[in-house]
Formats: C-alpha cells, structure tokens, sequence
C-alpha cells in the first residue's frame, strides 16, 4: 500500500467514487488506501455532499504551508510544550476533529471541540479560540454556543472578566446526560403517537416499538455514564493516576 500524502489524482478518484455513491472502503480500495485516510479526507473537505478535489487539494497545500510556517525546521527553534512534537499534535487535532465530525458534530463546533480539549488547560478564551483555529469570531461563538448547548463545554468568567470555555471530564458526563434527556422526550413523543395513531394500527405498532427501544437507550445512556463517572472518580491506589475530587459533583438535571 503506498505512503505519502495523498495525490490530486487520489483526490479526483475519491470525487468520482463520492459521485457514483460508493462506500469509503469501497474508494478505498480503488485508490489502495486505508478507509481511514478516505474517511478523514472527505470529512476535512466539505463532506460527501460538498468535497470537490481541486478545492481539496488545495486546502491541503495551504494547511502544509502554514505548517512549515509556524514549526521552523532549522537547529535551535524553541521546544515545544512538553517536548510534543507539533507535526504530531496537528495531525492528530484533525484526526480527533474527523472522528467528531463522523459522529454527526458540524465541521467548526467540532474543530473548536477538539482544541479545547487538546489544551492542557482544557479552557481557552474565544480570542484564543479564533487565533488558534484562524477563523472568525462570529464563526467561534456559534460553535460555542452549539456546544453549550449540547453540555459539551461551559462558560466560565476569569480574573480578567474574559469568558473562558471549559472542558472536562464532568461536561463529558453533563453532554451523556443531556444526551439521554433528549432521547427520553422522543420516548414522550413516541407514545404520544401512539395514541394518536391508535396503538392497534400498524403505524401505532411501530411507533410502540420505536418508544421501548429508545426508552431503553436512554435508560442505559444514564445508567452507564453515572457508574463510569463513579468510577473514574473514585479516589485512586498509589501510583494509579490523578486522586479523586474532594467534593460532590454536580447533579445531573
């Protein structure tokens, strides 16, 4: 299987695959690739519906130009952070980006998602937000308000009075249940359709189903993310990780 990046041939193949309706392992395979580098190029580029190979191409020349920009090559450039290497990290902040974008999160909500969490602060502020990511601010504060709204990430004030955006583990926890609230109203909803359908027709039948299934789902949701947060949060042996939190964590609405 060949190296490197890929090609504005492989581009232009995955653009025909994308058109013909094909499966990334099935583009994949055509341009002898892995699935995972169809899959993260096409997400990092408009998408199924949207990736154009011209305009593929080159956005990835101008991202490995910023690169050479921003991490000089010559002997004595300043160490990074705790010895990281930033290609590395880079390449990484867009595969965790991919990886939200194909779980149905928009591509910027999840680029703003993954630089907060890829900060060893896990806060940041919008300016930071806009320096790092190179967008606008008005591009920022609608991604951070998506996320606020889905119990991915919370506002906090510093002693600058600057809004901070904050991840950590418990907004992970807050996002699950949030999460599991919402697929409990379709539950609601469900059975009020199956009232309205009458629960002896075929649609009202199906409906039912949907309401078990989905209230099972969400009971589980809750269920595993208030025992993984006991877990994660009781307090370590020796030489076992960070210690636990001293006080009770917030309760889940």
């Amino acid at each position: 299987m060949p190296g490197g990046r890929l090609t504005q041939q492989d581009r232009q193949q995955i653009a025909l695959g994308l058109a013909d309706g094909l499966a990334y392992a099935e583009i994949a395979r055509r341009v002898d690739r892995p699935t995972s580098t169809v899959t993260r190029e096409v997400l990092r580029n408009g998408g199924p519906t949207a990736y154009r190979a011209d305009v593929a191409h080159r956005a990835t020349e101008r991202r490995a130009h910023r690169r050479r920009q921003v991490t000089p090559r010559e002997p004595g450039a300043k160490p990074q952070v705790h010895g990281r290497d930033p290609e590395a990290v880079r390449e990484f902040e867009d595969v965790f980006t991919t990886v939200m974008m194909s779980s149905g999160m928009p591509t910027m909500m999840a680029r703003v998602l993954t630089c907060l969490t890829l900060a060893d602060s896990g806060s940041l502020t919008a300016a930071e937000l806009v320096s790092h990511l190179g967008v606008s601010p008005a591009s920022v504060s609608k991604a951070v308000a998506f996320l606020e709204s889905q119990s991915f990430v919370r506002r906090e004030r510093d002693d600058r009075r600057r809004d901070r955006y904050v991840v950590d583990d418990d907004v992970w926890f807050q996002s699950m249940m949030a999460s599991a609230r919402a697929t409990a109203h379709l539950v609601v909803t469900a059975r009020q359709g199956v009232d309205v359908l009458g629960p002896a027709t075929p649609a009202g039948a199906r409906m039912e189903n949907i309401a078990r299934f989905l209230d099972f789902v969400s009971e589980s949701i809750a269920r595993a993310a208030q025992q993984a947060r006991e877990v994660l949060h009781t307090k370590a042996g020796p030489g076992a990780g960070s210690p636990a939190r001293t006080g009770p964590g917030p309760e889940a609405g």
